[in-house]
């Protein structure tokens, strides 16, 4: 019988691949078939060599050094996913944002994928065919004052970027979509709860709570899984998706209201 998601023969290029949902992505896209890449800034112990490249994708230099080893590794590549995201800003509202705050939240989640964009999806262009996959976040359409301000507007800035690439692109074959996850039950997010929960001063089970609160509650009652997000980049990736493109999928358990 055949699969219903085969990657077999397909190169993909994953960043933020060793943790969360980006190593969740990486697992499955290996199991489906697919020679894949990934990167971050050091190779943890569980982390293939020949799968991995050390970049810092906050700086030009780590984007320009993980597009010619990619190139080099890889040939061709099919499927681009910018998985990397994150924030280490402060809690407190706008005023406690200061420059520094937010260039750094432009340089992790919307400067990588602009500067692998440009130096990869040309490739794309010229052989009529790729994918690529711009991880947002539902904070870019529900921000959390508190604490994502400049984390939500980095990713709203990826996502109108997003919708634009693909309107360049799409009619020369290559598709650009958009996954948008709500709460992720990863590393990264137990440790953000955690601080939200220091700065209210409590514990990580206190940031949880505020989190779930500020969101408005999540209808199924729990994150979404690095799996069921790894899942969905999957499927968009794969040519079961072929004639969808510009597009934004959100996965947050039904956080977002809609009619």
């Amino acid at each position: 019988m055949t699969p219903f998601i085969d990657l077999t023969g397909k190169t993909a290029l994953i960043t933020s691949g060793t943790r969360g949902a980006g190593a969740a992505t990486v697992r499955l896209f290996r199991d489906l078939g697919a020679r894949v890449l990934t990167t971050a800034r050091s190779r943890p112990d569980d982390v293939p060599a020949e799968l991995f490249v050390a970049a810092d994708l906050a700086t030009a230099e780590g984007c320009a050094a993980l597009a010619s080893a990619a190139r080099e590794r890889l040939g061709d590549i099919d499927i681009i996913v910018h998985m990397l995201g994150g924030s280490s800003a402060p809690a407190g509202g706008f005023a406690a944002l200061e420059d520094e705050h937010w260039e750094d939240e432009l340089d992790l989640n919307l400067r990588p994928a602009v500067r692998l964009d440009r130096a990869l999806v040309p490739a794309m262009v010229s052989r009529g065919q790729g994918v690529v996959i711009h991880v947002t976040s539902i904070q870019h359409r529900l921000p959390l004052p508190e604490a994502t301000t400049a984390y939500a507007a980095a990713k709203a800035a990826l996502s109108t970027y997003s919708k634009s690439l693909s309107k360049e692109v799409s009619p020369r074959g290559v598709r650009v979509v958009r996954v948008s996850p709500g709460w992720i039950d990863t590393e990264a997010t137990g440790a953000f709860a955690e601080r939200l929960g220091a700065q209210a001063g409590g514990d990580a089970e206190l940031g949880r709570r505020i989190i779930m609160q500020s969101l408005g509650g999540i209808p199924i009652g729990r994150p979404a899984s690095p799996d069921e997000v790894a899942s969905l980049v999957a499927f968009l990736a794969s040519d079961r998706a072929a004639s969808i493109t510009g597009t934004e999928h959100v996965i947050d358990g039904g956080t977002i209201p809609t009619a």
